[in-house]
């Protein structure tokens, strides 16, 4: 704006600078003019429609948005109207929040602990923290987990364009009510892992724990560790069945004691994690029980091996 009154000051015509500037005449006109009456080119401050809330009303909301994280924006827009009589609509009081850093996001799920728990955890931890490499190399970590045909993991993305959400090359089809699934049981260790095993059919009782997985696997890999060897299952009732803590016994196998409401705490978790989105991503995706198992299968033997 300062170049065009100095062009008009030295002389040159308004047309001229309409085209050079590609702006209409009645701009350079009112410029020019305001020039002339004021001496600056400053726009005059706006009227605008006053602002609904004050400073006060403002910190207000911040305060008893923090302390109910969980609160809508509706009822926070009818917590402020009882407590100062100031009526504004849900989408001000986010444009509020937007203006202190507040934004609704999913919160974070962790497992529910008690006092108990956290003080069994905290236990545990510092009783592992100056754990070296090689004695948790003796350690096999192992669990189960359950797949289903209709996944419906979120941990997978598609590429698309913007505004094409709902075209049918788009949309992923899962039904939450059918097909079936597998229970599977692995075991991982810093230099190795264990076959995955399918359970066929059935629950997994003490009996198939230890005839399907503490005889045929646990028993080799502590063969093969030596007498350092420390298995690690969770608490569930096949693992901690009888038979299954004399089987343990009889061939010599330590058990690592674990903190009940444990996932957190397992690395095998992050394995589980990685063979769901790979067997999420298959295309074409498994229609039958047996197929999922091959997938499966093969998907684990491809998993990369890394400490």
């Amino acid at each position: 704006m300062w170049r065009i009154v100095g062009r008009l000051e030295a002389g040159q015509s308004q047309v001229q600078i309409c085209r050079e500037f590609n702006l209409t005449p009645s701009v350079v006109c009112n410029l020019w003019k305001q020039f002339q009456d004021t001496g600056s080119i400053e726009r005059k401050p706006g009227q605008g429609r006053a602002r609904a809330t004050t400073a006060t009303e403002d910190r207000y909301l911040s305060i008893i948005a923090r302390r109910n994280r969980g609160a809508t924006a509706s009822q926070l827009s009818r917590d402020l109207y009882a407590a100062t009589g100031t009526r504004v609509s849900r989408v001000t009081v986010s444009k509020r929040f937007h203006e202190t850093g507040l934004f609704a996001r999913r919160p974070a799920v962790c497992v529910p602990l008690t006092c108990t728990n956290r003080r069994v955890r905290l236990a545990w931890c510092r009783e592992h923290r100056d754990w070296s490499m090689d004695q948790w190399a003796t350690v096999l970590f192992t669990d189960e987990s359950l797949f289903s045909l209709n996944t419906d993991s979120r941990c997978t993305f598609i590429w698309r364009e913007p505004g094409t959400r709902y075209l049918p090359s788009n949309v992923r089809e899962i039904d939450h009510y059918g097909g079936g699934g597998l229970m599977v049981w692995a075991g991982i260790m810093l230099d190795g892992r264990t076959p995955l095993h399918v359970f066929e059919r059935g629950t997994v009782t003490g009996v198939r724990y230890r005839d399907e997985i503490l005889e045929p696997y646990v028993r080799l890999f502590r063969g093969a560790v030596g007498t350092e060897f420390i298995l690690m299952d969770d608490n569930r009732r096949p693992h901690r069945a009888l038979l299954a803590d004399e089987f343990l016994e009889s061939e010599d196998i330590r058990r690592m004691d674990w903190p009940a409401i444990y996932p957190d705490l397992n690395p095998i978790e992050h394995v589980w994690g990685a063979l769901g989105r790979a067997f999420a991503t298959r295309n074409p995706p498994s229609r039958t029980i047996q197929e999922m198992k091959t997938a499966l299968l093969n998907e684990w033997d491809q998993l990369p091996h890394r400490k």
